[in-house]
């Protein structure tokens, strides 16, 4: 098969199951707490991971020059996902899902202050419309608003200093090396609330807690093997594939049908997020689409 071709199939299917993952968690917040779920989410991906290091190289993958901003990165992506498991709970999966892919807006508007970066009146106004496009979503005031969406923003916003984060670190450390001290930060950062209003799982719970580590630890090799497969702008417009794969599995098994303002939101979130993607490209900038949250 084509390396182009294989890379976008790599690509569609990481976020094909960042959604199962995100759907698992919505449905296992009716049995468990959402520190348990996101506990034994990292904590299950600290075993994958730990054993692929093992197997790699073992524990010289734990050197690295960036150790505090490493640790970071993984708090970050910890707070990301904690805001989307409870988030979800409340939310239908297209709301998130739309609200948390205006992370490359927020990568984009805070890229001159943070990363030294210029940044053009064309991109400036992208991320003004995609802004208004999660206003759209969110609604603030009206009927259909709802406080987790805050949370949904919060998550866009962590997960948008986590890609910067791994900007300056991605230079002088390994993938598996920084993909380590993630599940290592997230572990750690999230035990001291796993006991807070502990539920007892039941065994199938416990199934589906592994499962849920096992879609994001995947997801995360997939995502970095289509990069190796392909360039970036090829596979770019794929990663919005997600928002599809959430609204079919919202709708089979929570019988969630979103309303026409979450629909025209994330029509404007996308379009901005691609035209952003776009400028950066023609203009060889870093790349700032969409990052997995999970």
């Amino acid at each position: 098969m084509n390396p182009r071709i294989l890379g976008i199939v790599m690509m569609i299917g990481a976020f094909a199951l960042f959604a199962l993952l995100d759907s698992t968690a919505k449905y296992l917040s009716a049995y468990a707490t959402t520190p348990q779920i996101v506990f034994f989410r990292y904590g299950f991906s600290l075993l994958f991971v730990g054993l692929v290091v093992w197997r790699q190289g073992g524990l010289k993958l734990l050197a690295t020059e960036h150790l505090a901003l490493q640790l970071t990165r993984g708090l970050l992506l910890l707070i990301a996902t904690g805001t989307n498991f409870t988030a979800v709970k409340y939310l239908q999966l297209a709301q998130t899902s739309s609200i948390s892919f205006s992370n490359p807006l927020w990568v984009c508007a805070l890229s001159p202050l943070l990363l030294g970066e210029r940044v053009g009146p064309r991109r400036w106004a992208a991320v003004v419309a995609g802004f208004i496009g999660v206003l759209i979503i969110i609604r603030p005031g009206g009927a259909g608003f709802h406080w987790a969406m805050i949370l949904s923003v919060i998550c866009a916003l962590s997960a948008a200093l986590y890609q910067i984060a791994t900007r300056k670190v991605g230079g002088s450390d390994l993938a598996l090396t920084s993909l380590l001290y993630v599940s290592i930060a997230g572990t750690a950062g999230a035990l001291p609330f796993v006991a807070v209003g502990w539920v007892s799982p039941a065994w199938w719970v416990w199934i589906m807690l592994l499962l849920a580590a096992a879609y994001g630890s995947i997801g995360h090799f997939m995502l970095t093997q289509a990069h190796r497969l392909a360039p970036a702008p090829v596979l770019a417009p794929f990663v919005y594939t997600q928002i599809i794969s959430m609204i079919i599995i919202g709708y089979v098994v929570f019988g969630d049908v979103p309303d026409g303002a979450t629909l025209l939101g994330s029509a404007i979130v996308v379009a901005s997020g691609l035209y952003v993607f776009y400028r950066e490209h023609k203009l060889k900038l870093p790349d700032s689409a969409a990052a997995p949250v999970d």
